[in-house]
This record gives structure tokens, sequence and C-alpha cells, in this order.
């Protein structure tokens, strides 16, 4: 067996076995989901991010690049308790490994997971050694290199030019989605409802948007610290009003930063397909697919902005609405993938508004 080690920044350290894949760090994270590998791995959001795996089993259905939500790998880690890595099927650590991903399994991943439930996300890497003590010198040098890259995570994924699509529907809207790291399913989301679809960098001026003419916006997710994203506020501050507004996950901390709330940073984040959700603008409660480290301060918001969503499971904001600035937004994925499809509604709730 070839040893591997995750070493959080603090000199704790998991052993697991090596399935190969090259050294590196980034923030440690726990996603509840028991399907959807393929879809975290290629989620802009989760830039600079070691996922472990809470649900034991990983890899047992394969691969499939038709259900990739961007067209590259950014986590910087992969941890399970068991990996399939049989004749029969390895194609998810082959595909991990092809990518450089360092892979771990064989890791007690209940004990890591209560370790990040109680002392919030750390930084940490994963590094194949001999022992732990090698582990720890190599991993200071990972994390420390990896804490100079930009700290506008959103920008580092996000498109540097602007992208048009067709849409589906010859007599939609027009709509501009700004991306801060947009998953491929919000942008397949809105092409079955649109007419014509363009996808702007996540510092695209007010005035380019403008210039698209579109009918609506969408605010796209992202990786990060939203207090982080360059430009992107103003931006918002200065469309909002004009067009009605759309705000997923980044784009709902964004969007809430610009009416003049304010973030914080949850001690270990929301990150799986199993998240419920008091929904008061359809009027329901569904399961929601949530990947997002930060969360808007409730009684940071202004008078006219109504919160509109709740977590059920910790009663943080899920959602907001300001019906006088045309805008809502919600700290979850309705556009799914993975997760449950309740919660796609809120795309048709956001077209209609446009008529």
């Amino acid at each position: 067996m070839n040893k591997g080690f995750l070493v959080l920044e603090n000199g704790a350290f998991f052993e697991g076995e090596w399935l190969g894949g090259k050294g590196r760090a980034g923030e440690v994270v726990f996603n509840t989901s028991h399907t959807g590998y393929e879809e975290m791995a290629t989620d802009p959001s989760y830039f600079s991010q070691i996922i472990v795996a809470a649900a034991p089993m990983q890899g047992n259905y394969g691969v499939d690049a038709a259900v990739w939500e961007s067209s590259k790998i950014h986590i910087h880690g992969f941890i399970a308790l068991e990996i399939q890595n049989t004749a029969r099927e390895n194609t998810w650590i082959k595909t991990l490994q092809k990518h450089e991903v360092p892979i771990l399994h064989r890791v007690d991943t209940r004990k890591l997971v209560l370790k990040l439930r109680s002392a919030g996300t750390p930084w940490g890497a994963l590094v194949q050694a001999e022992s732990a003590e090698e582990a720890q010198v190599l991993a200071a040098k990972l994390i420390a290199k990896n804490k100079e890259v930009e700290l506008d995570w959103a920008y580092l994924v996000s498109r540097k030019a602007v992208e048009y699509r067709d849409g589906d529907n010859s007599s939609g809207p027009r709509i501009a989605i700004l991306d801060f790291g947009c998953k491929e399913n919000i942008i397949r989301e809105t092409v079955k409802r649109a007419s014509k679809v363009g996808i702007f960098p996540s510092r695209t001026s007010s005035r380019e948007i403008r210039e698209f003419e579109p009918h609506g916006v969408i605010l796209a997710n992202g990786p990060g610290d939203p207090k982080e994203v360059k430009v992107a506020v103003g931006t918002i501050k200065e469309l909002l009003g004009w067009k009605p507004i759309f705000g997923i996950c980044m784009g709902h901390q964004l969007l809430s930063l610009a009416l003049g709330g304010d973030t914080y940073k949850l001690r270990f984040g929301h990150r799986g397909t199993n998240h419920p959700v008091d929904d008061k603008l359809v009027g329901q409660i569904y399961m929601t697919s949530q990947n997002h480290g930060y969360a808007v301060d409730a009684k940071s918001l202004p008078p006219d902005v109504e919160v509109t969503h709740i977590n059920l499971y910790d009663n943080t904001v899920a959602g907001i609405q300001c019906k006088a600035k045309k805008c809502f937004s919600v700290q979850y994925h309705p556009e799914n993938c993975p997760g449950p499809r309740e919660a796609t509604i809120l795309f048709d709730y956001f077209f209609k508004s446009l008529t």
C-alpha cells in the first residue's frame, strides 16, 4: 500500500491509501451527497478545495463527460472511505489521475468530518509520504504556496471573454449571465427558456451588460469570499432597478452586498444535496443542492430587502428579494446537478418576471 496523508494547517493528520495524483493544498471541506462526484469536481465553486466525501462509497457508477459542470476539474483533492478500484470499475480514479488530482481513500472520514464540523474549515494538503513527520514538512510548503494565489477566486475561474449562445426558445427573452464560476447547468436551464444568452466575465462593467440589451440578468455561482470579488458589486449596484436580476449562490452574496447587506464565513459551510429550504416565494419546502462557505447576515439587510428563503438546518438566510429594485436571489443551486430538481421552478419564476 502506498501511504498518503491529509495534513491540516494546525498539524493534525489523517492517514490513508494514496491512489495517485500530485500533492496539492487547499481548503478542506466535506460534502454529504451520496452521488454526483463528477459534478462536484467540475463545479468551479470548488476551486482550491479538497473534497471529503461523507458518503462512504464513491466512484461506483463510473464517469460520463456529459454531466461535467465545466471543461475541467477544479478540486485540489478527493478523499473518501472507499473509492471503487476494481477491474470492473476504476474510471473515476483514472479520471482524477489524468488530471493529477491527489486521491486518498481508506480514510476514517467519519472522524475527519466530525473534526471539520467542530473546528471549522481549515487549510490542508494531500501528500504522499512514508511518515507523518515527512508529510507535515511537505504539506506546510504546499499550504504556504497555495495561500499566495489571487484572493478573487471568482476571477480566476471566470471566462475572460464574452460567450454567446443561441437559446432554444426563439420568442424568449435575451439573458445576460455574469460568470463568477458559472456551472454549465445554469446555462442549460437558461438556454431552454431564452432566445439569446450572453455569458460575461466576472469583472464586466454595467455598460457592457447594457449594450447587450438583455431582458434580465443572472448572477452565477462561484468560489471564495464574496468580499474579495473585484468590480462585480459596483456593476450590480449600477444595474439594480434597471432589469430583473436573479442571483445564485455567489451571485446571491454579491447581490446582498450591492443592496447594502453584509456576509460572513460559516464555520464549516453547506455542501450537499440534502439541505431543506423554506421557499416563501413559491410557498413550498423542498430539498436543495448547496455548496458555499459564506452566508448573508439577515440583520445587515436594509428594510426594503425581504428574507424569502430559510435554510431549515440552521435558519441561515437562503434567499432574499427586493421588489423595488426588481431582484431576488438564493443561497443554493436551483439548477441542481447533482441534487434534487424541485428548485428549478425558480428559473420559471424569474422568466415570468420578465414579461
